[in-house]
């Protein structure tokens, strides 16, 4: 199941069984199983058999499941793919992606297990995580690598580290505006969707939300999240509120009416509804199916 609204990703470690048990309850709109920086070396084997199971668990039947796996030429990365597909995952996440290369490697064995297990070839969905001075110089190339790739998601941690800084725990995040930046033109002139990376300090929700309202002023269609606690604030931020619904509705039902009666300018209350102005007013409407802002 990929989901059309994607503004939650909350990560869950593979290695933790409880987490993995119960974590549908949260209501986040997508769950990333994690079998990379959050499990230690000798869980990896343990981990990957619980998110196996995991993926194919009734409760998870209805959310959409990715998985971060380890990469491609670490001694985990194939035994990771190998379960992940075979268990039904919808999205692989790539971590540390570089280039378009290294997407075209991981999608060779993604597309070789699916003829091995019978899985429909190209049903296995990328998003490849961008966290070094090298993939954000190669977006663009990241982004248009595969038919698969449904997105591109900022890794901050080791990309700060990388350009040897610092995260900006208070979220005005001045450190990763070029990397933002530079991720959401790729994502858009691709044709995809771009996530935004964790903010790791869940005791601080003011830096949480000052950081969320920047992404989503900036365009980013979602973001990466460590704690349950942040979902919901997360999805209020996103949220339209009830002036907004009623105008995107008008706005729709102009441009609807003006297509029937064959109207070359479709005007409302005297400014011309174009296409961009109705796109944004169905992105309204997507995300006001999950709630208003009160």
């Amino acid at each position: 199941m990929i989901a059309n609204l994607r503004r939650s990703m909350l990560f869950v470690p593979g290695s933790n069984a409880a987490m993995l048990s119960n974590t549908y309850i949260y209501g986040a709109d997508s769950l990333m199983f994690d079998l990379e920086d959050s499990v230690a070396h000798a869980e990896k084997d343990t981990a990957r058999m619980l998110v196996f199971n995991a993926l194919q668990a009734p409760m998870y039947k209805n959310i959409e499941k990715v998985v971060r796996v380890n990469a491609l030429d670490s001694e985990f990365g194939i035994k990771d793919l190998n379960a992940v597909v075979r268990g039904g995952v919808d999205i692989v996440r790539l971590p540390k992606t570089d280039s378009a290369e290294d997407v075209h490697q991981m999608e060779a064995v993604i597309e070789q297990i699916e003829k091995d297990c019978g899985r429909e070839v190209g049903s296995t969905m990328m998003m490849a995580a961008v966290e070094s001075a090298k993939g954000i110089v190669n977006a663009n190339e990241i982004a248009n690598s595969s038919k698969r790739i449904i997105a591109i998601a900022l890794g901050a941690e080791d990309y700060v580290q990388n350009l040897k800084t610092k995260r900006d725990r208070n979220g005005d995040g001045i450190e990763l505006l070029f990397a933002r930046c530079t991720m959401l033109h790729a994502a858009r002139a691709a044709g995809i969707k771009v996530y935004d990376a964790v903010f790791s300090d869940v005791n601080n929700e003011e830096g949480f939300l000052r950081e969320a309202s920047l992404i989503k002023k900036l365009g980013f269609d979602g973001k990466s999240l460590i704690n349950p606690r942040q979902i919901e604030l997360l999805h209020n931020l996103y949220a339209p509120t009830q002036e907004e619904v009623d105008f995107a509705n008008k706005v729709v039902a102009a441009y609807e009416e003006g297509r029937r009666k064959g109207l070359g300018v479709i005007s409302l209350n005297g400014k011309m509804i174009d296409g961009p102005l109705v796109d944004q007013a169905m992105l309204v409407l997507e995300r006001a199916k999950s709630g208003i802002k009160e």
